[in-house]
């Protein structure tokens, strides 16, 4: 999945730290990111961009390493006029890029923007300021402070002898098959979770739960947990058409083979096909 970058290691505790010439910039415009472009898309250093922006080193911040290498959010970037450079949707630079470099995209997306929408107090609208401790924002005037926060949400394989549920989200770009899935609500255990997004979704129950992989996916700020679980009782699947256009069950063997293993969903759609071979 996109987190496996092993041997390499994300190092995400906040340090008090400066930019130097060979650290990597990350810039952000909406979903796009900037790049140099090339086969594989990679991202500037400081000393590519030191030339043509003078304030480079003054508004930066440090986001985390992947091993010894630092990675820091950049604003107000001038890049136009310089030969090679390109902003591409943050989608892509994660197809097209090195993998470690991809996760280090997203890790960076998810950051930039909590620090984007997190610019002013909530409490009492003052301008928050940035710690030099520990990666929190705090408030000078009423003492609030702000951790980035993650939303927990599940996927769930729901397995009927040889045959998967899969569904199609409805009016969205993402055309291919997925698993049910949903976000955790305040007061609920993560199984009651579970439990109550297949209800909600198709209508099923559901028996014999097991924990399968977790997965961060900085896209969405969100948690990722990974559960499958055997149908109980009657197979007829009632949809959530708000949320859903398609549902239904698909055996083993009629499973498409072009999953990508970078997304928790696809992952286990392939193991469950690849479970008997």
């Amino acid at each position: 999945m996109i987190q496996d970058i092993k041997p390499r290691a994300l190092q995400n505790q906040y340090k008090h730290m400066d930019a130097t010439p060979e650290s990597y910039l990350v810039y952000f415009e909406g979903r796009k990111i900037l790049c140099l472009e090339g086969p594989v898309l990679r991202l500037p250093r400081f000393k590519d961009l030191e030339s043509t922006n003078n304030h480079l080193y003054n508004h930066d911040i440090y986001l985390f390493s992947v091993d010894e290498k630092h990675y820091f959010l950049a604003y107000d970037i001038h890049y136009q006029k310089i030969p090679g450079y390109q902003m591409v949707d943050i989608q892509t630079f994660i197809s097209s890029s090195k993998p470690h470099k991809g996760f280090a995209a997203v890790t960076a997306f998810q950051l930039y923007n909590w620090y984007d929408r997190h610019r002013y107090c909530g409490r009492c609208g003052h301008v928050f300021k940035h710690s030099d401790k520990e990666r929190m924002l705090y408030c000078e005037k009423c003492d609030n402070m702000e951790y980035p926060k993650l939303a927990p949400a599940v996927i769930v394989g729901i397995r009927n002898n040889d045959k998967l549920l899969l569904t199609k989200y409805r009016d969205r770009s993402h055309t291919k098959y997925a698993l049910v899935a949903g976000f955790a609500e305040i007061g609920e255990t993560i199984e009651e979770t579970v439990a109550r997004e297949v209800m909600e979704e198709v209508g099923l129950k559901i028996k014999n739960l097991k924990y399968y992989k977790s997965q961060p996916w900085g896209l969405t700020d969100t948690l990722l947990m990974g559960f499958y679980a055997d149908l109980d009782g009657d197979d007829t699947i009632t949809l959530d058409e708000e949320e859903l256009a398609v549902g239904e069950w698909v055996h083993r063997e009629d499973i498409e083979d072009d999953y990508s293993r970078m997304s928790l969903t696809g992952e286990m759609i392939q193991a469950f096909k690849d479970e008997r071979k």
